[in-house]
């Protein structure tokens, strides 16, 4: 009686929709709590109409999947501040010139990694007309000139800019955007092999405000370095792979040499940068001078990476750890030189490190990893490829912090091992249990049961692995990314669980998971309306289970490779029928089965072709397969 008389008085006083009681502040707090999952956000958009006007006031990030509705969808979205068109196969001048006219007073931030087909106009458009833009990520603009660099330069506020791979810009565009854009604080220049000591040098000296710069694999030399050390604000240094650049500059600091001038000129710079945080040098040659070097003169490091760095000794590790307690992250995968020595030292004295990345490194003993559980406050930890077993597991599972665990091909451990994992460490997100042939189903158990939050893992050529995993998997409801090539035994029934409760994955690689056929993507086909990537190559799946994927409109990455079950007319459909594909990997054999134009408009599209000539490969041994990968290396 009482909610029937509540339900009269609300109808006759305030009409039929409860929701107008609720203020519109009320109403975007509820959409601030909502997931990362799309879906979520448009089925709150159809609760009624006041809700669907509110939802687009309120929306700021946009991520559309294609670029010829954008116009449409900028007209109900007006308060657009970041724009990611990371997914859209094709952008080009006229998409942006879009952009720029529906959003010029509100866009501050905008993602073209991964985008072709526009050019110099269309970034022009952009950074004249958008004054409030302060974020622009060009990555792997391959086909950009200086002339478009140029126009970056307009952007008279940027704040951020990502360059990586932008290969055909060179000092001249660099120095064009260094002059225009003065308020820069992050520059990536990642691979620009076409920029210089000039290039970096103008940044710079016109740059002052720079906290972070990235010149990994430019082609740069010690004659930038006085200048880029002069910058008062610097924080994160990335050379890596910046083979003109060697430690000597930064030993003879302390040694002297015939170049006393330049020595002194650049210990002084680095004895004032008290910001720097950050030194990335990964793949330089480094040696035990200097590491302690930089141990001696960094102010208070919080990362440090020296990854593949091949100089690098316990004698060098162990100075600078001791010097540098504050450090938060270290990379040191592949420095094959160290032992037990640097373990004890960086256990002992960096109690406050966050993140230790230590594959491969072959000369640290089983025993050693014990010690790495002093380390509480570890929330990433990478030991792949190491000697690390069950006890070392125990110890390390008291760092109750971790969220990312990698263990690929630590071919010691056993589901006792993950058991320890899986009762202490509940916020794990990631776990790369890679070509681990101890683990079978009670572990993964362990895992599921223990780390609900589970966003990511790898399960690849775990050979024990059944059904029974996936299903205990499937309760992990955040699962994002399911890596479980080579897993023989996995059918249709343990991925239908998975699509039907993990609705938000977006990664699936079931290659050589031959029980699977097309009862599996029917239910992928019906939830997971998320998935972006899947590789299908060795299964069992038809023409028909293919097709049957079309009906994902996110799909944009797709692998085929030795599909007995696929005919020529049966893929000409399926590619035609994805709409949204950016890249396809195909047996070369389809080349010439396919129609030439039918590439041709896929190509126009948007979409890659990528061929693969190899035979089918049989599996070997993990312990046999390691030892042919450590010749290969070596």
């Amino acid at each position: 009686m009482k909610k029937q008389k509540l339900s009269q008085g609300l109808n006759c006083g305030l009409g039929a929709n409860y929701f107008d009681l609720l203020s519109e502040e009320i109403v975007f707090s509820i959409l601030d709590f909502l997931g990362p999952n799309p879906l979520d956000r448009k089925s709150f958009s159809l609760v009624c109409g006041s809700f669907y006007a509110i939802e687009a006031r309120h929306r700021r990030t946009l991520k559309p999947l294609r670029t010829e509705h954008l116009p449409k969808v900028l007209t109900r979205y007006q308060n657009v501040t970041h724009m990611d068109l990371s997914l859209c196969p094709r952008v080009t001048d006229r998409s942006l010139g879009v952009i720029a006219g529906a959003c010029a007073s509100t866009l501050s931030s905008i993602d073209l990694s991964r985008s072709k087909f526009f050019s110099g106009a269309g970034l022009l458009s952009l950074t004249v007309r958008c004054a409030n833009l302060v974020e622009l990520d060009l990555s792997n603009a391959t086909e950009l000139r200086d002339g478009a660099a140029a126009t970056v330069a307009e952007a008279k506020n940027l704040e951020r800019l990502w360059m990586g791979r932008c290969k055909l810009v060179t000092d001249m565009g660099v120095g064009c955007i260094a002059v225009g854009c003065r308020k820069l604080k992050l520059l990536s220049l990642k691979w620009c092999v076409g920029v210089g000591d000039l290039g970096v040098g103008l940044v710079a000296v016109k740059c002052k405000d720079i906290r972070t710069l990235d010149l990994s694999y430019l082609p740069i030399t010690d004659k930038c370095l006085p200048s880029i050390l002069n910058l008062q604000y610097l924080e994160d240094l990335v050379l890596e792979g910046c083979f003109g650049i060697d430690d000597n500059s930064l030993a003879v600091l302390k040694h002297g040499c015939k170049s006393l001038k330049v020595t002194f000129d650049l210990a002084d710079s680095l004895n004032k940068l008290r910001m720097l945080q950050s030194i990335k040098l990964d793949g330089c040659s480094v040696t035990c001078a200097g590491l302690r070097a930089i141990g001696d003169w960094c102010g208070s490091l919080r990362e440090l990476s020296l990854s593949k760095c091949s100089g690098v000794t316990d004698g060098g590790l162990s100075y600078l750890v001791i010097k540098q307690k504050d450090l938060r992250k270290l990379d040191i995968t592949c420095c094959r030189k160290i032992t037990d020595v640097s373990i004890s030292h960086i256990a002992n004295s960096c109690t406050a490190l966050s993140s230790l990345k230590m594959e491969l490194c072959t000369l640290v003993p089983r025993e050693a990893f014990v010690l790495i559980g002093r380390c509480h406050s570890l929330e990433e930890l990478d030991l792949t490829d190491n000697e690390i077993d069950d006890e070392g597991l125990k110890s390390i599972s008291t760092c109750c912090k971790l969220s990312s665990l990698k263990l690929g091909l630590c071919l010691n451990i056993t589901d006792e091992g993950l058991a320890h994992v899986g009762m202490c460490c509940v916020g794990l997100k990631e776990l790369d249990l890679y070509r681990c042939a101890g683990i079978t189903d009670s572990g993964i158990l362990a895992i599921a049961r223990g780390c609900p939050g589970l966003e990511i893992i790898n399960l690849a050529y775990c050979k024990e692995i059944t059904d029974d995993s996936l299903i205990s998997l499937s309760k992990c409801s955040k699962l994002d990314t399911i890596e479980s090539r080579g897993c023989p035994h996995i059918t249709s029934s343990g991925l239908a669980e998975i699509a039907a409760r993990c609705k938000q994955l977006t990664k699936l690689d079931i290659k050589k998971c031959y029980k699977i056929d097309d009862a599996g993507m029917i239910p992928l086909a019906h939830f997971s309306q998320n998935l972006k990537q899947i590789n299908l190559s060795y299964s069992s799946v038809t023409d028909l289970g293919l097709l049957s994927l079309a009906s994902i409109s996110c799909l944009q990455s797709l692998t085929i490779l030795h599909m007995k079950g696929l005919s020529p007319c049966g893929l000409a459909a399926s590619l035609l029928a994805c709409g949204g594909l950016t890249k396809v990997k195909l047996h070369a054999s389809f080349k010439s089965l396919l129609p030439k134009p039918l590439f041709e408009h896929l190509e126009a599209r948007g979409c890659v072709f990528q061929w693969r000539d190899k035979e089918f490969q049989a599996e070997l041994d993990p312990k046999c397969w390691k030892l042919q990968l450590e010749d290969v290396v070596q």
